[in-house]
């Protein structure tokens, strides 16, 4: 009988146990891409056609050699600028050197806009320091615009709620009384918050923190998101409320839970085409 038993462990073993550690592997560290056209009647002629990479939630993860294999798919995609979303770090596992490398890399490839998340507030004035030493440019409850062929798009960056008021953040980031129609661009790492985004007046947002729900299932979408709870409502891709575009990223790494099942690190490519 313990013959017997030990078999069956053993092709237990084999069969089951041995396939999913190649599984796990692919789940946590093989990237995704997901392409995305925003279109608005708001984008200026010279936009068309402008690409923004947006990557979120490394929690400290590294895909290797110093994150040089992650930043040679960033730059296959030639964009315009790069969008980061917060939680470059992650509080319980320390470690903050893969996302530094991460953010050198990527300024190597276009101009990098970082807003923090929920891991960046209890160390983030060291943390802003080092990123503006190499070039990032980290919005805190502020804007920036981004010019081409003379004329211009309005970027915005809020701070986590953890470490800011959202609605007074919003308050700075809606457009120019004189300038109603200038399309504006939001980073926020928080999905959840979409209504008060759309009440702001935002034409695109970019935002993270759900990590696609952890677990994805077929025609059911991720099953929890922190801020969300079970079943959320904003996991993965694009959201549409009124006038307001946001794009959640699936994010690139773990926290709280190790594994991710049918939904590996992505990264987003979002093209803007003006509306005729």
């Amino acid at each position: 009988m313990k013959k017997w038993n030990k078999k069956r462990l053993f092709l237990f073993f084999l069969f089951v146990l041995v396939p999913l550690i190649p599984f796990s592997y692919v789940q946590n560290n093989v990237l995704t891409i997901t392409k995305l056209k925003v279109q608005s009647a708001k984008i200026p002629a010279t936009f068309d056609g402008y690409r923004i990479v947006q990557l979120s939630d490394l929690h400290s993860h590294s895909f290797g050699e110093r994150q040089h294999r992650l930043a040679e798919r960033v730059k296959q995609e030639k964009p315009d600028i790069i969008v980061y979303t917060g939680d470059l770090i992650d509080l319980r596992k320390g470690g903050a050197s893969a996302g530094y490398e991460l953010m050198e890399e990527m300024v190597k490839i276009a101009p990098v806009y970082f807003v923090t998340g929920n891991h960046e507030w209890h160390v983030f004035e060291e943390q802003e320091k080092r990123l503006q030493a190499i070039s990032v440019q980290v919005l805190r409850n502020e804007g920036t615009s981004l010019q081409r062929g003379g004329e211009t798009i309005r970027l915005f960056g809020i701070d986590d709620p953890m470490m800011t008021g959202t609605e007074e953040a919003l308050e700075k980031a809606r457009p120019p009384a004189g300038q109603p129609s200038l399309y504006t661009i939001l980073l926020s790492h928080r999905p959840e918050l979409f209504s008060l985004y759309e009440k702001a007046g935002m034409d695109l947002v970019f935002s993270g923190h759900a990590h696609g729900g952890q677990i994805r299932l077929p025609f059911v979408g991720g099953l929890y998101a922190p801020g969300q709870g079970f079943l959320p409502d904003y996991t993965a891709g694009a959201y549409t409320r009124g006038s307001s575009t946001m794009i959640v990223s699936r994010g690139l790494g773990n926290s709280l839970a190790p594994q991710r099942i049918f939904n590996r690190p992505e990264m987003i490519v979002a093209v803007l085409k003006r509306a005729q």
